[in-house]
Parts: structure tokens; C-alpha cells; sequence
């Protein structure tokens, strides 16, 4: 079988909810290298950013049911980090 393209989607998710995965996915790996990048530790990063360091232990560990794309958004914000779309039509996959 052939890759959609969207791992999410490969597993099985509707076209819809693999699209909002893979944009919570895509964000929270920018957040997360953001960290690394600048080697903060769980609770600078949490101050940084505005949220708990539980959330930020979330993050680091990819737990992504915890996130909505408007929150990770505003972390993005804190960080100083403007976030744009892409907009694309979806191909059909049968």
C-alpha cells in the first residue's frame, strides 16, 4: 500500500483529523527544537513560553492529545515566533 503523504492518515485517521495532527505535529517539533536549540531547561522554557513546566514536560515528550493548535500558537507567540499557513488542496486518496 501507498503512503498518503500523512502518516496520521496512513493510520487510519479521517482526512480532517490527520490535517489537524499533522499541523499540532509540525508545531510542536518547532517548539521543541526551539528549546533545544537554545538549551533551556524545562522551566526556563516554561517561563519563557507562559505555561507550567508539566506542560512543557508534555512537549518534550510529544504527548500531542495535550495540545490545540491555538495553544501551541501562543507558545509560539511567547517565543516570538510568528506562525504562517500554507494552504494546499487536499488530494484524493482512495
Amino acid at each position: 500500500r501507498r503512503s498518503s503523504g500523512n502518516v496520521y492518515r496512513d493510520l487510519g485517521f479521517s482526512p480532517e483529523e490527520a490535517e489537524n495532527l499533522r499541523a499540532r505535529s509540525d508545531l510542536m517539533i518547532q517548539l521543541t527544537k526551539t528549546i533545544k536549540t537554545r538549551r533551556l531547561t524545562q522551566a526556563a522554557a516554561a517561563k519563557w513560553l507562559g505555561v507550567t513546566q508539566p506542560r512543557i514536560s508534555d512537549l518534550m515528550r510529544g504527548k500531542i492529545n495535550r495540545f490545540s493548535i491555538d495553544s501551541l500558537v501562543e507558545m509560539l507567540g511567547h517565543a516570538g515566533l510568528r506562525v504562517s499557513f500554507i494552504l494546499k488542496l487536499r488530494k484524493k486518496v482512495a
